[in-house]
């Protein structure tokens, strides 16, 4: 590893018996006594310095510890500092420190140390400028606790996906790159004796574009079972005959170049020229149906009440010839936005056509001016583009309700169901769309809410949506609920709400479309309830 720029790192000789021994003595320059005035050579940051000769014989070794030593130091120093790499070299101290204020530092604290026997040590302190050992002890230092944070010790493995863009390493202004022979030597060196145990190594997205280096994993990573080389620059598939000794279950290639001259990705999983095992088959039945719907989710029967009472009034505004009322319905900052799937054909050979004009897909609309347009704000515009939209005739029975939210004073639900579109002469058109509908309200009034945010969400319905839908008769619209019946009439009415459960309105529409005939009635409602075609709304009283 290498720093980016600037100097290297710095390395403090912590001090040295034999110079303190060499200036105690009566030479030219020195001074008597048992606590000698050493001399601080001048030195400049941008300078490599020689070492001077040194006693390295073996009667020389280092008196004190690394703990007595760091207490001295740390006592003294004015920077904080962290020695990195500390080691004896028979009576010298090495040690390293990241930047040069520390270096500074630690340079002001010669002959401030006293020792047990009365002597002040010499403290030498030498920069390194570009120093290869210097900069990749640090560095090295630094990658290996880099990739410590990058382990998973309970799979054992190892990720260093775009390592070269760590933040750790990037402050420091260290840089990783491991299409370099000796930053991929030095990180294979680290697993090999620190994880040697690795099963899972993950080198994407680093600008590999050889694979000398990996050679040596087969013998000091024996366990690897997968190997992820995806994203790189790997052009020839020769480069993986480097890697064929390793005892691979999955290696991952794709986003390389040499990818591109497979036709099919059968040719490129047996590139190595060895077809793949049969697949391994598991004796266990094989579901035959989805499970089905387990339907709407309103938290509690307080919360249901409310909002189904604001979607039977919502709604049959909205399938009504005049939408205007719906006013009432919105805050004065409402918001409102509409979305259709995301569809590379011409939107106007789409069933969805007279709705992409105004979709705010962000897939599609990239222009951030256009999709602020497309966001219709005040609750003025938003009914005004409500008008604007095809006349409908929504399914009750097929709505489906998830509270997403609630609060004392805010509830977020999503509706979701089908609908048709009418034409002018009150036919509907032979599509069938769904929607899905997401209500920011807050409370309104008593028991009321008010839409803050309205997102629509519009797509054709898949095929078991169409057959569904439109099924259970839906309640005809009209200011009084109950209109004039007979007294025999009213009588079975009554009756019939009682035993179904459902209010008057639905009642009598049962009643009704089976000629007042309570017990054939009796049988349709139970059919109907079972297969879960009767709406939720025909229950609110």
């Amino acid at each position: 590893f290498r720093s980016r720029k600037g100097r290297g790192a710095h390395k403090g000789r912590s001090y040295d018996r034999s110079r303190r021994d060499r200036q105690r003595g009566n030479h030219q320059g020195g001074f008597g006594g048992p606590g000698p005035r050493g001399r601080l050579d001048d030195i400049d940051g941008d300078v490599t310095m020689s070492d001077n000769p040194q006693d390295n014989s073996s009667q020389h070794r280092l008196k004190y510890d690394k703990k007595w030593l760091m207490t001295a130091l740390e006592k003294i120093c004015s920077v904080p500092f962290t020695p990195v790499q500390f080691h004896v070299d028979h009576d010298r101290a090495h040690f390293y420190v990241y930047d040069t204020s520390a270096a500074i530092a630690l340079r002001k604290c010669s002959h401030k140390i006293t020792d047990t026997d009365g002597y002040k040590f010499l403290y030498i302190l030498k920069f390194f400028c570009c120093s290869y050992l210097a900069t990749n002890v640090c560095s090295g230092y630094l990658s290996q606790q880099c990739m410590a944070k990058r382990f998973d010790g309970s799979q054992q493995a190892l990720d260093l996906n775009n390592i070269r863009t760590d933040p750790d390493l990037v402050s420091h202004k260290i840089e990783v790159t491991l299409n370099r022979k000796t930053h991929m030597e030095a990180v294979i060196t680290i697993i090999e004796e620190n994880i040697p145990e690795l099963t899972c190594l993950n080198l994407s997205n680093n600008r590999i574009h050889k694979l000398d280096e990996l050679s040596e994993l087969v013998a000091k990573v024996p366990n690897l079972k997968t190997l992820n080389l995806s994203h790189n620059e790997l052009k020839s598939d020769r480069e993986l005959d480097k890697v064929k000794g390793l005892k691979l279950v999955e290696l991952w290639l794709n986003r390389n170049p040499l990818c591109l001259y497979f036709k099919d990705q059968a040719s490129y999983i047996r590139s190595d020229g060895n077809d793949l095992p049969p697949p391994i088959g598991f004796d266990v039945e094989t579901p035959t149906t989805i499970p089905p719907c387990k339907g709407s989710c309103f938290g509690s029967d307080e919360i249901k009440a409310v909002i189904l009472r604001f979607l039977q009034q919502y709604y049959s505004i909205y399938d009504s010839g005049d939408r205007q009322p719906l006013l009432d319905a919105y805050h004065d900052g409402a918001s409102l936005s509409l979305t259709t799937p995301y569809s590379t054909q011409n939107p106007s050979r789409s069933s969805l056509g007279e709705y992409h004009k105004d979709t705010r897909n962000l897939k599609r609309i990239k222009d951030t001016t256009m999709r602020f347009r497309l966001l219709k704000h005040t609750r003025l515009n938003v009914v005004a583009f409500i008008n604007e939209l095809p006349k409908t005739q929504h399914d009750i029975a097929s709505f489906t309700v998830d509270v997403n939210t609630y609060t004392n004073t805010l509830l977020s639900f999503t509706v979701s169901g089908v609908f048709k579109e009418v034409a002018v002469d009150g036919k509907s058109r032979d599509s069938t769309m769904a929607f899905s509908r997401v209500f920011v309200t807050v409370p309104a009034g008593g028991s009321g809410l008010c839409i803050v945010n309205d997102q629509l969400f519009i797509r054709m319905a898949t095929t078991e949506e169409i057959r569904r839908a439109f099924v259970a008769p839906a309640p005809t619209p009209s200011s009084s609920p109950v209109p004039t019946l007979t007294a025999p009439q009213q009588e079975m009415l009554t009756a019939f709400s009682l035993k179904s459960g459902m209010n008057l309105e639905w009642s009598q529409k049962c009643l009704q479309d089976n000629e007042w005939d309570f017990n054939r009635a009796a049988q349709i409602f139970t059919q109907l309830k079972t297969d879960g075609h009767i709406p939720d709304v025909a229950f609110i009283k």
